[in-house]
């Protein structure tokens, strides 16, 4: 199915988020070569909530938004885990997201 096969192209960009940095649905997209996609790219980072090994916690919307934290366990834990990373987050945004953001169309 070429959505699985699209998700899992996704989660391969979501692995190689470093420690301590966050990138955007849309940038995702972008360095997958379907920059008009990034829906469909917060919908694998939903889908993956059970996987230990995609760090979804560090995809944000473009604006620093934490809009997929109702997906996790707990009513902060993507505020926390991403706090445990050194990345301040004041009312669901990340605060200096130019400091922290991650291109992967760069550096992929």
């Amino acid at each position: 199915m070429a959505e699985e096969n699209f998700f899992e192209r996704v989660y391969v960009i979501a692995r190689q988020i470093p420690f301590g940095k966050v990138t955007s649905y849309g940038a995702i997209a972008k360095a997958l070569g379907t920059a008009r996609s990034a829906r469909m790219v917060g919908w694998a980072m939903s889908a993956c909530h059970n996987m230990d090994d995609v760090p979804a916690h560090r995809v944000v919307n473009q604006k620093g938004l934490l809009t997929g934290k109702h997906h996790f366990d707990g009513t902060n834990l993507m505020q926390q885990l991403l706090e445990n990373e050194g990345i301040k987050v004041v009312n669901n945004q990340i605060v200096d997201l130019e400091k922290h953001f991650w291109k992967p169309e760069v550096e992929s």
